[in-house]
């Protein structure tokens, strides 16, 4: 029997509530501007009413998993960019991690609204994808989504290279909350104009992300590029407000 929307809706975050909570120490290290890249995109451009959406789903697989089904999940997260009101994805095994041994891989996909990502979400493609194919090897996933604020962003090229960096911050729901993750939205803000394409925001997905609040997402030309910024930089401006960090990188294939 097909499920209501309603029902669907509730479904796919109660899915994913059945993985561990992710907990890890990071160190930080003093800023130094990285030299500055010309990207190589694509632009999608918006109407003045609309501001995209970034989606990231990180995954960490079972050990000892057989490869061709590693695989046969790669290519049917792949096949989601099918689906309507999906502008971009791209799935894969990441190139690094920080911490190591917390994920494997990483899908990343852009919407035009909140709506159409809550339609990709429920829609029976995507739920058959990640229920025959995600979670019978998955030993671990996040998922966190923001509102980019933008109305254009740049479709990464093939060999381009992506960071992702989730923040947990210290002291969640306290009175001051609010101005922490101003504050901290600022300095991540800031870093902006040392990559080719940057997005950050609050993620508005709270019920999958393990206590992460803030996410970025910084593009650069290649693996090379990505390689010569250390992991951690541009992080010790907050290290007083952030419980933990993970960093990611991957190159699209």
């Amino acid at each position: 029997m097909m499920l209501s929307l309603q029902t669907r809706s509730s479904f796919f975050p109660l899915v994913f509530s059945q993985f561990k909570p992710y907990s890890s120490p990071f160190k930080f290290k003093p800023y130094s501007p990285p030299f500055k890249f010309k990207p190589r995109f694509s632009t999608i451009t918006m109407s003045s009413s609309q501001r995209l959406v970034e989606h990231i789903v990180l995954v960490k697989v079972k050990d000892g998993t057989e490869p061709s089904k590693v695989n046969d999940m790669v290519n049917a997260m792949n096949s989601l960019a099918s689906i309507d009101g999906v502008l971009y994805l791209t799935a894969g095994p990441l190139l690094r991690s920080r911490p190591t041994a917390a994920f494997t891989h990483l899908l990343h996909s852009r919407y035009n609204s909140k709506d159409h990502l809550d339609a990709y979400n429920v829609h029976p493609t995507h739920l058959a994808a990640v229920t025959s194919f995600l979670f019978p090897i998955c030993d671990d996933l996040m998922v966190i989504d923001w509102v980019t604020g933008k109305t254009t962003l740049k479709t990464p090229a093939t060999g381009s290279s992506l960071r992702v960096r989730f923040l947990k911050l210290k002291g969640e729901g306290g009175d001051d909350q609010e101005e922490v993750k101003d504050k901290v939205l600022s300095v991540v803000r800031g870093m902006e104009e040392d990559a080719g394409e940057f997005s950050c925001g609050e993620n508005i997905s709270p019920e999958r992300a393990k206590g992460f609040s803030i996410a970025s997402l910084a593009v650069f030309p290649g693996q090379k590029e990505v390689e010569s910024v250390d992991m951690e930089e541009g992080l010790v401006k907050v290290v007083e407000d952030v419980e933990d960090v993970v960093v990611v990188d991957y190159v699209l294939p």
